[in-house]
């Protein structure tokens, strides 16, 4: 829906800022593997798929209707003791709730045997968790957010698909038994989150938080034909860069390059497309920050968890917030705050850097005056095709933040504070067979850094690779090796925050095998 707001005076974000601040050889062609569109995990033939199938949860006995009144009895009891009991926290309601689970289910499970069907040990566990998930956790969907291997919860209606990492998408039982069902199961989360009044109403169609677990939910009902609902998985919570060359996002030479960055004080972008690892990869290259320092997140909602890490810096969390559905008399949706209405209170803060989750509208232009006229060493993800790309989607965004900015005067913000781009690209090979009759995978890996050097021809920032593939004496790496460009006055210093100038003299980097793609890259 286009926003009808009137516009507000910009703050002078330059002032408050300086204020408070002081990214082979060929082979055979690859085989496409089949797969039915709609059938349940269990069902699919295990010759189409090479890696162990732990995703599908321990069967329960019953349907979802004596779920549902397990929950009902389970539900009125627990009310009656948490009403009885007015210091009960929710700690204790837990803890209280799955005794009353326990003994609501054991009763039931007495009478089902007494009907001729008697109950595993097993089966019973099976049952009072489903119970406890339906009251204090995420429902039916409980069991994929316990895998670890789920990446995306994709849901429409009765109509799931599941992404995971490492096994082809799968769609999935209904979470729900009807839309209104599936409506009260995302309320109940939302609830259950504690984030002001978010909701899935008429009034506010659109929805998104973050899950105890650090997942992102994004949801929308009543302008869709049925609900629509998007869960994000963040797998990579209190990793660093280690591990990301453990699992080959990056080698060890442009870990090394990027420590030197963050310590540095340079600023930087994480760019890509969606769901390649951006965030992950601002998180663990945070983590570098010292511990000494004051730094300011600004996030839709928390996905880099910074504030959570005892070994990380001293933190200030903003995280947005969405309306209530109501307009005040000058327009503006109330209860909302966005990252730009959040930005000049966190410039207040003292801090020495400034993390911004996902640049995604206004808030692109005080950010990039925090990184222009700071210390430096702010950063931020974007959404874009490719690192040449991501300044012209910069430029494209100050063009719309509404406050008569011109291109020539965005192109010179630009170049003026960011000092690199990092691209991140992601090959899902997951639905290919090579002629050896192994599975495909996904790669999440960096292709590219790219330093911008200043303002160049035409007025556009100009830039140079510093990491990038390459291809030489027939031998191809698609993944970013060093490539011998840097300015000299960035050299000077990365090299007094710690770098060893040798890593760039690497023309194939330190990545110890080449990527083993069904398709050549």
């Amino acid at each position: 829906m286009t926003d009808t707001r009137p516009e507000t005076p910009a703050p002078d974000y330059t002032a408050l800022f300086a204020q408070a601040l002081q990214e082979s050889p060929t082979q055979d062609a690859p085989v496409l593997r089949p797969f039915p569109a709609q059938v349940s995990p269990a069902s699919i033939p295990q010759g189409l798929v090479r890696v162990p199938d732990t995703a599908a949860p321990t069967a329960l006995p019953v349907g979802h209707e004596v779920l549902a009144e397990l929950r009902s009895q389970a539900s009125m009891k627990i009310g009656e003791a948490a009403g009885a009991d007015a210091s009960m926290t929710e700690q204790d309601r837990r803890q209280r709730g799955q005794s009353i689970i326990r003994q609501v289910v054991s009763e039931w499970a007495t009478k089902y045997a007494a009907s001729g069907s008697d109950l595993t040990p097993q089966q019973e566990r099976a049952v009072r968790e489903a119970v406890f998930d339906e009251l204090f956790r995420a429902g039916r969907l409980q069991p994929l957010l316990d895998d670890p291997n789920v990446e995306n919860i994709i849901i429409y209606g009765d109509k799931v698909r599941v992404d995971y990492a490492d096994r082809p998408t799968r769609t999935w039982d209904p979470i729900a038994k009807t839309d209104r069902d599936l409506i009260n199961l995302i309320n109940h989360l939302a609830r259950m989150q504690g984030q002001g009044e978010r909701a899935l109403t008429p009034a506010t169609p659109n929805l998104n938080l973050r899950l105890a677990d650090g997942s992102r939910l994004a949801a929308s009902a009543y302008v869709t034909p049925r609900p629509s609902i998007v869960i994000r998985r963040h797998r990579t919570r209190g990793q660093g860069l280690n591990d990301l060359v453990r699992w080959g996002t990056i080698d060890a030479s442009l870990a090394h390059f990027l420590t030197a960055a963050v310590k540095g004080r340079k600023n930087i972008i994480v760019v890509g497309s969606q769901g390649v690892g951006k965030t992950s990869l601002l998180r663990v290259m945070a983590r570098e920050i010292p511990s000494t320092e004051r730094v300011g997140t600004l996030e839709s909602e928390y996905e880099l968890h910074l504030h959570e890490d005892p070994e990380g810096p001293e933190v200030v969390a903003y995280e947005g917030r969405e309306s209530n559905g109501e307009r005040g008399a000058d327009g503006k949706l109330q209860g909302e705050l966005t990252l730009s209405d959040l930005f000049p209170q966190l410039l207040r803060m003292s801090l020495r850097r400034v993390i911004v989750g996902e640049v995604r509208s206004k808030e692109v232009v005080p950010m990039l005056h925090a990184m222009n006229e700071g210390e430096g060493g702010s950063m931020a993800t974007l959404h874009a095709r490719s690192p040449q790309l991501s300044i012209e989607r910069l430029a494209t965004l100050c063009l719309e933040a509404g406050i008569g900015m011109t291109e020539a005067l965005a192109y010179r913000l630009i170049a003026q504070a960011v000092d690199f781009v990092v691209y991140v690209r992601l090959v899902d090979e997951t639905e290919l067979v090579g002629p050896d009759g192994r599975p495909g995978r996904k790669h999440r890996f960096v292709s590219h850094v790219m330093e911008i050097t200043g303002i160049g021809e035409g007025g556009r920032p100009s830039h140079q690779m510093v990491f990038a593939p390459r291809e030489q004496d027939g031998r191809r790496e698609p993944r970013a090796v060093p490539h011998g460009n840097i300015s000299q006055s960035c050299l000077e210093d990365l090299v007094r925050a710690g770098l060893d100038r040798t890593v760039l003299q690497r023309p194939w980097g330190s990545w110890g095998a080449p990527l083993e793609t069904v398709v050549p890259l």
